[in-house]
């Protein structure tokens, strides 16, 4: 396992960062002969959390994987390449891929724009999966702390970047098998299952009072409505940059 992200990581971060890289031809990033999706999918049969696995379109994996340029012997690329993403708990934590109706959104197509300007770049940064809530999964491509490969996640309760101390493959590890109850106690309401559920992969909720704010602490005395999670994203930025914890 962690000789295939030394692979993911080598791949696709480098010290010269938001440098142009040598775009890989698709032929060289799909691994016919170690795929990493074979090792995914036995992670997800013993799965303790439900994982839904959105099919993919072929011609948007290829494109995905290549704007990606990570191989499909890691489990990010395989996951970009064999699915179209992957729902996690009733669908509240969303695993980026190569996009389905139910989660409209590639993992490159996701980032352009944020941790990258336009393929070929390096990112800094690369954002893999998000919640319900309205947090935000990345990898540290090293502008978040110095822990490159390492994940870190945008809490909506206090917009911090919290360093969770996983890889990529531990992070699947976490979202097939880890405590999320415990891990989000203080960010679902009562009888969220069911409303979750309905939820398009392409939303996320909003809530008034906010989260991060005194009057926002109990989740289950606020409101909430659900809106585009590209909008809740940049509200997000915006809200950390005017409090100066960062951009």
């Amino acid at each position: 396992m962690k000789n295939l992200f030394l692979i993911l990581v080598i791949t696709f971060f480098s010290a010269n960062i938001f440098a142009q890289r040598q775009m890989k031809n698709i032929e060289d990033l799909i691994n016919t002969k170690e795929p990493g999706w074979d090792l995914v999918q036995e992670w997800i049969g013993k799965a303790k959390n439900k994982v839904e696995i959105l099919p993919c379109d072929t011609a948007k994996a290829k494109a995905a994987l290549y704007q990606t340029q990570v191989t499909t012997r890691s489990p990010m690329g395989a996951i970009i390449y064999a699915t179209g993403g992957l729902l996690i708990d009733h669908g509240w934590i969303r695993i980026l891929g190569s996009g389905h109706a139910r989660l409209n959104r590639s993992l490159p197509e996701w980032n352009l724009g944020k941790s990258f300007k336009e393929t070929g770049e390096v990112p800094q940064f690369l954002l893999i999966a998000d919640d319900a809530a309205g947090g935000f999964f990345a990898v540290n491509g090293g502008a978040l702390g110095p822990d490159p490969g390492k994940v870190y996640y945008l809490a909506p309760d206090n917009l911090d970047r919290e360093a969770l101390d996983l890889s990529y493959s531990d992070f699947l590890s976490f979202c097939f098998n880890g405590d999320l109850a415990d891990f989000y106690k203080t960010l679902r309401w009562n009888q969220w299952e069911e409303e979750v559920a309905r939820l398009d992969g392409n939303e996320t909720y909003n809530f008034l009072p906010m989260l991060f704010t005194k009057e926002g602490k109990d989740i289950n005395k606020v409101s909430r409505k659900a809106v585009p999670v590209q909008e809740q994203y940049e509200m997000n930025m915006s809200f950390r940059e005017q409090l100066g914890i960062g951009k």
